[in-house]
């Protein structure tokens, strides 16, 4: 991220997102806010996405992403969470759609440059900011995630659900496991939604999309925004555990083709981008 500028990788994930409207039909995910905060329309969008490979790939990944982010809220709300931290929100659209508002506080965390761009955008679409979000912004070189959000207002003590969707790889892993630390140490327990991906091997050797991911780093690194870090499963198990998270469920890419896809267009290769769930109550 340059400074005083947003995030460049977080205007392409709403890009993504609002492409999928149109190119898929919003078949995993539906959102009809998702070209309105960009301001295009969805053709507008879908047209952006050009017929590479690897923007499918990063595309779809996305949509199931975002849709068992916020299935697992919908489940943990049912089970009394009322709080919910989005962070490195971009431009999600979650608090300006949900019909939970009246029973869930929001907390959007995000460096003040993307959290402006986001706000700007939001007033020229003409989306309101719902009474139940509470913007966070957090500059991360100057301050601590438990200090923004406790001066935004953030209970401590009470069940919380985060969401932290297309930012870990952008993170070294030192900085990925002192978040999760703070999240497995809140009291009143917690859940956490990520993204995380497996170290590049080469391509063929179990990964079938080891080539294009590694054309998609190549593209973020011109960003400036390049990928940190990598974890191997079974390691990022065991810091989960030893963390506090009691339960982990861990979606690769076998059972993101078997739940969303129906096992349908590919090999039997679990590494590559996964998809996590943990919690501590």
């Amino acid at each position: 991220m340059q400074q005083g500028e947003p995030s460049r990788t977080a205007l392409g994930a709403a890009r993504h997102r609002a492409a999928h409207q149109v190119l898929e039909g919003g078949r995993i995910f539906a959102d009809p806010l998702a070209a309105r905060i960009l301001g295009v329309d969805g053709q507008a969008a879908a047209r952006q996405s050009d017929d590479d490979p690897s923007r499918r790939v990063l595309r779809l990944f996305i949509a199931v992403r975002t849709r068992f982010a916020e299935d697992a809220l919908a489940a943990a709300v049912g089970r009394g969470v009322r709080q919910l931290v989005v962070l490195g929100a971009g431009l999600d659209t979650y608090a300006y759609r949900t019909k939970l508002g009246e029973s869930l506080r929001i907390f959007e965390v995000d460096h003040p440059a993307t959290q402006a761009w986001k706000r700007k955008r939001l007033a020229e679409a003409g989306i309101a900011v719902p009474r139940a979000l509470t913007f966070a912004p957090v500059d991360f070189e100057m301050e601590s995630l438990g200090h923004g959000l406790v001066a935004a207002g953030f209970d401590l003590a009470q069940q919380t659900f985060f969401t932290w969707l297309g930012v870990v790889p952008y993170l070294t892993e030192p900085a990925v496991l002192s978040t999760l630390g703070f999240i497995a140490g809140l009291p009143g327990g917690a859940h956490v939604v990520f993204d995380y991906a497996n170290p590049p091997v080469a391509s063929g050797d179990g990964d079938e999309h080891a080539g294009l991911r590694e054309k998609l780093s190549a593209r973020v690194a011109l960003l400036g925004e390049a990928f940190q870090s990598y974890f191997e499963t079974e390691v990022l198990h065991a810091k989960l555990s030893a963390l506090g998270f009691g339960e982990v469920e861990d979606l690769g890419p076998a059972l993101i083709r078997e739940r969303y896809f129906a096992n349908k267009g590919g090999s039997s290769g679990d590494r590559g981008g996964h998809i996590v769930r943990a919690m501590t109550v």
